[in-house]
């Protein structure tokens, strides 16, 4: 089976923690542990987010007084792509001797007129207190929404069109490659309409809808999506709340999950199950092998007939 896994950007650094390597790697040691037993028995494709990467690279860039401008969202988002990657690389050539394993750094082509680029919603970096964010986005520019009990940094998030890249992992995985690809949702490019030209953007695509659409290129068999939660709730945070173990991506769309955090994962999976026909699930990183196997997460499948 062909399986495209789509990792939180907390599986590689949890809410709270600091943004150490080592901290990290001991992240990465969780996250190969969950997906070697996929890996032995399925064709694997693995995307990821960067929020608190990407985050952590920003700030860093603007206040390095040797720049005399922050570098922009798409250049920092390859540098995520690269960092992440190679530790997943390195960990996985570990659990998994002799198997051929690539980290590839992918572009996901958006439109440039794309109304997302005027109301940001992505999450980037840590949770600020309300002061600190508030500060924070006077003195840089930001746009900041409320996340828990604190404030993040929200940022344009446009929808994924196309990844440049897609035939070269088809490629890959007929010879028989795992291949890490799409982190970050992949770095985010506009294309010239004459030319073909592309150019980044100041943005960062949401790396769930970007595996929805890669497992639709690659005709992937099953699109798991993996977070910090086993499944997905219904009243999330309320005396109402409930899991949700199966679903049609209409009861997803009907949910009315936010934006930044539940919303996307649920269109995703609606997304690759409406035009494939072939399954997703939502669930917690630790239980990846069970979600496969119909033993936990949210599983998604078609509505069913009409008549």
């Amino acid at each position: 089976m062909r399986i495209v896994v789509a990792l939180g950007g907390n599986a590689l650094l949890h809410r709270g923690e600091r943004p150490d390597a080592a901290v990290q790697q001991a992240n990465i040691d969780r996250v190969t542990t969950a997906l070697a037993a996929l890996a032995h028995d399925h064709e694997i494709v693995i995307t990821h987010g960067n929020g608190p990467q990407i985050g952590l690279l920003a700030f860093e860039s603007a206040a390095d007084p040797a720049l005399s401008a922050p570098y922009p969202l798409d250049m920092l988002g390859a540098q995520t792509q690269g960092l992440i990657g190679s530790l997943l690389a390195r960990t996985l050539h570990n659990a998994l001797p002799g198997r051929r394993i690539a980290a590839l750094v992918t572009h996901t082509l958006v439109r440039a007129d794309d109304p997302a680029f005027d109301r940001p919603t992505k999450f980037v970096g840590p949770v600020y207190p309300r002061e600190s964010a508030v500060s924070l986005a006077r003195e840089r520019g930001w746009h900041v929404a409320a996340d828990g009990t604190g404030l993040r940094r929200v940022v344009a998030s446009p929808a994924p069109e196309r990844i440049l890249e897609a035939e070269i992992v088809h490629e890959l995985l007929n010879s028989g490659t795992l291949v890490i690809c799409g982190g970050g949702g992949g770095v985010p490019v506009t294309a010239d309409p004459v030319t073909g030209a592309v150019t980044g953007v100041e943005a960062v695509v949401d790396k769930d809808l970007t595996a929805a659409l890669l497992a639709e290129d690659l005709k992937a068999d099953f699109l798991l999506i993996l977070t910090d939660v086993p499944c997905v709730y219904s009243g999330y945070g309320t005396p109402a709340q409930r899991p949700v173990l199966h679903a049609t991506p209409a009861e997803l769309r009907r949910g009315g999950f936010p934006d930044g955090s539940m919303g996307p994962k649920a269109e995703a999976a609606a997304r690759f199950v409406e035009r494939t026909g072939g399954p997703a699930a939502i669930g917690a990183l630790d239980a990846a092998y069970e979600i496969v196997h119909g033993r936990s997460g949210t599983l998604v499948r078609p509505d069913p007939p009409v008549g």
